[in-house]
């Protein structure tokens, strides 16, 4: 923790804040560190229990991700305060943990919009690599009916859905861009210069001819 504390930049911190995050450990140094420290689960279970955020983090680099319990993991993405501790929690621990199909099912369904938008990242995950037994057009029925009005997580999450579902399925590809278009969900966030639109029409075009041109290539 005294390393982490000294490894903290006042700067990094205010420009972490206003994306929602609570620490001021610069991300690079931070898996420098977890790297030295190599895979340790009860430093891991001891790190998170602090509830630092940087310590969390810290956490999740040097953990074992099949290591964890179901209940357990839901724990944790329930108390996990901060936008990136979640979604790290999501990609690197749920995503590779063996109960990741019963909790996407379970968070999916899920009251609070912060632990649904965890469910839908797992379903996005599914949909990209593993989407049989999915009901695609059903998920493009409920991000349709309930999209434009989620909190900001929760639509996120499903804006992703629907863009991976246009850019993976091309048989629902027409009617993916065509959500996305009739919600305007996105449409006029910032997107840095070289960056893609997280619209999902223009994420979903853009990657399939990015797709057509390697494969051209």
């Amino acid at each position: 923790m005294a390393e982490l504390a000294g490894l903290a930049d006042p700067k990094t911190r205010e420009v972490n804040e206003k994306h929602g995050d609570g620490h001021g450990v610069n991300l690079g140094k931070l898996r420098a560190l977890a790297k030295r420290l190599k895979t340790q689960q009860e430093l891991a279970r001891g790190l998170w229990a602090t509830g630092d955020s940087a310590a969390r983090l810290l956490a999740l680099l040097i953990c074992r991700p099949k290591a964890f319990g179901r209940d357990e993991l839901d724990g944790m993405l329930r108390e996990a305060r901060t936008p990136k501790v979640r979604d790290w929690l999501v990609n690197y621990v749920v995503k590779k943990n063996p109960h990741a199909e019963e909790l996407r099912v379970a968070w999916s369904a899920d009251p609070d919009p912060v632990v649904a938008g965890a469910g839908w990242a797992l379903t996005t995950e599914r949909v990209a690599k593993k989407p049989a037994g999915l009901d695609l057009a059903g998920l493009l029925d409920t991000i349709e009916a309930e999209m434009r009005d989620a909190p900001d997580r929760l639509q996120w999450a499903m804006n992703h859905c629907l863009a991976q579902i246009g850019i993976e399925h091309a048989e629902h590809r027409a009617r993916a861009i065509g959500i996305g278009e009739r919600l305007g969900v996105l449409k006029d966030y910032p997107t840095s210069p070289g960056c893609t639109s997280p619209f999902a029409p223009t994420w979903i075009n853009e990657m399939v001819r990015r797709q057509g041109s390697r494969a051209a290539g």
